[in-house]
């Protein structure tokens, strides 16, 4: 399951160009807190202590226990997008998402591929249709990965959502027939059509100059008729 990792975070009320460049010179992040029953919030967190944090995580799902100085109860939230810099380096924003402990969340959840498919052996190749299943779970249920045990995958079998052990307190919105893993046949390389056939000889298409000229003689010797 994802853990929930402990973040510090102040309140910002810098605002406008300058004030976030300033902002960021010092080392932290401009950040941003929102939810259906949370008063949007404006944050700041120190750049280098969420850059660990995001290293530090094994899943894209990142749920943190916001510390907000002055607030009396850390915030429970799920890092919902994060800006990068590509070219300085860097992080330029961070939007959380607040969340309840009770309250369910949806999420996309990475598929991860265990044991090797028996179709394998007749060269047949293991094709991941869906990368990730968007799940609905309360955050202390929210898995970091969703493995696919593809032991029991014949040539030209499949893998359905309804056939994936889900973990515990964890369902899709997907339907049971869509189709997750696939193990299809090798692709046979289709064989070149055969050359033409050769073209006749250049002397073979001529009739020879003696006997073009045998039948015209022939008609000229002929006696005419009275």
């Amino acid at each position: 399951m994802a853990k929930i990792l402990d973040l510090n975070a102040e309140p910002r009320t810098a605002a406008g160009f300058r004030a976030v460049n300033r902002l960021r010179k010092a080392g932290n992040v401009p950040a941003a807190l929102y939810g259906r029953k949370t008063a949007p919030a404006q944050l700041q967190v120190h750049g280098k202590t969420f850059s660990k944090l995001l290293e530090s995580s094994a899943s894209d799902n990142i749920l943190v226990s916001l510390k907000i100085a002055g607030s009396s109860a850390d915030q429970l939230a799920l890092v919902q997008e994060v800006q990068h810099d590509y070219l300085k380096g860097g992080i330029l924003h961070i939007d959380f998402h607040a969340v309840a402990h009770d309250e369910e969340i949806h999420a996309h959840v990475p598929v991860t591929i265990t044991g090797e498919a028996p179709g394998m052996k007749f060269g047949g190749l293991v094709e991941v249709i869906h990368h990730d299943l968007e799940v609905r779970c309360l955050p202390k249920d929210l898995p970091e990965a969703i493995a696919i045990d593809v032991s029991a995958l014949e040539l030209n079998g499949s893998i359905h959502v309804g056939e994936i052990k889900l973990p515990e307190g964890v369902r899709t919105r997907l339907a049971a027939d869509v189709v997750v893993v696939h193990c299809s046949e090798p692709k046979v390389d289709a064989e070149p059509e055969p050359a033409a056939a050769a073209a006749p000889a250049a002397g073979a298409a001529k009739p020879a100059a003696g006997a073009a000229a045998a039948p015209a003689a022939a008609a000229k010797a002929a006696p005419a008729k009275k």
